[in-house]
C-alpha cells in the first residue's frame, strides 16, 4: 500500500516505511527531522522536467506524460518502492506545499497502475476466460 505524505509532517509510526522521493532535501528540514528510511533521488522528475513543471496546475497532464514516461526508461529506480509496498505500508515523502499537482502524486498514481498491471498479468486465466479465448 502507498500513500503520501509532506516532509513537513511529523513522522509517524503508522507511516509504515518512508521513503523521500524529492531530488532536493527539503528546505529547512535537517535529516534527523525528516525521519526517512530511504531517499530515492532517482525517481524523482529530473531536473529539466522539474524546471519546465514548475509545479503549474495548468501543465499538469503534460508533466504527469513526461514523468511517466522518465519513469518507464528507469523502472530501477521505482521497482524498490513497489517491492516493499507489496509486503507492507509504504509512505512517498514529498516537499511541495500543493499536495494535488506534484511528483509524488503523479508517481503514486504511476506505481498503482504498474502493481495492478503485474498483479492482473501473473494470476492464471480464469476458466471464463479461456472459455471465450477459445470460442
Amino acid at each position: 500500500m502507498l500513500k503520501l505524505k509532506r516532509a513537513y509532517e511529523p513522522a509517524a509510526k503508522a507511516d509504515g516505511t518512508r521513503i523521500l522521493v524529492e531530488r532536493l532535501w527539503p528546505r529547512g528540514l535537517s535529516k534527523t527531522k525528516v525521519h526517512v528510511d530511504a531517499w530515492l533521488k532517482e525517481v524523482a522528475p529530473s531536473t529539466d522536467l522539474r524546471k519546465w513543471f514548475g509545479h503549474d496546475p495548468e501543465k499538469w497532464p503534460q508533466f504527469r506524460q513526461r514523468y511517466f514516461r522518465e519513469l518507464d526508461a528507469r523502472p530501477e529506480a521505482w521497482q524498490p518502492i513497489v517491492s516493499k509496498a507489496r509486503r507492507g505500508l509504504v509512505t512517498l515523502i514529498y516537499s511541495s506545499h500543493d499536495t494535488l499537482h506534484n511528483n509524488a502524486v503523479a508517481l503514486q498514481e504511476y506505481l498503482q497502475a504498474k502493481a495492478r498491471r503485474s498483479t492482473t498479468s501473473s494470476r492464471p486465466p480464469s476458466a471464463a476466460r479461456t472459455r471465450r479465448a477459445t470460442r
